[in-house]
């Protein structure tokens, strides 16, 4: 379970983002990048569509931006290579063909994308031979009912930007019911076993999620100091790889 509580803790962070971008008018899907051999928080991101009216604002995007702070140009694809995504929601199929060129070396995520999604759930960029860049492994379903609860959240509220808004009596708030999870589509049987345990392999089998119950504080409740927080590791971070880049 060891893999599994780093998976945890560290979407739980994205999720507690997502909370903060539900809190200030966006669409809650956010995401954290950790330096995979030290398991630090290198950057963060969540979507800002709404405020720069641009489609294109996804919170990968943001992220990607505050490690080029750091990275040169020529270093990006070796340094993505030791950085884990975590995501709330899947990555589309634009943010996916960004994060394979430049060579990430994992994603998780929480709800599938049904629309967009470009690891696995409509296309498999991550695997394909078509786009630039190496493959590399995602993992889904990670904390995915509270991800979709974040997003129902969002959706029953008055959106002012969005170009057909609906009547609140259209906007109905579901906390009992969530799809299927396909496994399969995503992640083998074998590797599902490797990230969550044996012992969760049945939930493999019968479409399930692994966590028993959903985590309703994390996301119910406002996350204010959370991006103080994550500037701060984002700081620190720059701080450590400038002192490794001296010592060479």
């Amino acid at each position: 379970m060891a893999l599994a509580n780093v998976h945890l803790r560290h979407m739980e962070t994205a999720l507690r983002l997502g909370r903060y971008a539900l809190d200030h008018g966006e669409t809650p899907v956010a995401c954290i990048f950790v330096h995979i051999p030290t398991d630090q928080i290198v950057a963060f991101g969540m979507n800002d569509t709404n405020r720069s009216l641009t489609g294109v604002a996804h919170a990968e995007f943001m992220g990607i931006e505050q490690i080029r702070e750091f990275v040169s140009p020529d270093e990006l694809v070796p340094f993505f290579g030791d950085i884990a995504l975590y995501v709330t929601v899947e990555p589309c199929i634009m943010c996916a063909s960004a994060l394979k060129q430049l060579g990430i070396g994992k994603v998780i995520f929480g709800a599938g994308n049904d629309r967009f999604g470009g690891n696995g759930t409509v296309l498999s960029i991550n695997q394909d031979s078509c786009t630039l860049g190496g493959k590399h492994e995602s993992i889904p379903g990670v904390l995915r009912r509270e991800a979709i609860m974040l997003l129902r959240y969002f959706y029953v509220r008055s959106n002012e930007k969005a170009p057909k808004p609906r009547t609140k009596g259209e906007r109905l708030l579901d906390k009992e019911n969530f799809p299927p999870m396909q496994w399969q589509d995503y992640i083998d049987r074998d590797s599902f076993a490797q990230e969550f345990g044996d012992d969760k392999i049945a939930c493999y089998d019968e479409k399930t999620d692994w966590t028993k119950d959903v985590k309703w504080a994390l996301i119910e409740q406002r996350q204010d100091g959370i991006l103080e927080e994550l500037k701060q590791h984002h700081y620190q971070f720059g701080l450590w790889l400038k002192h490794k880049k001296v010592r060479r």
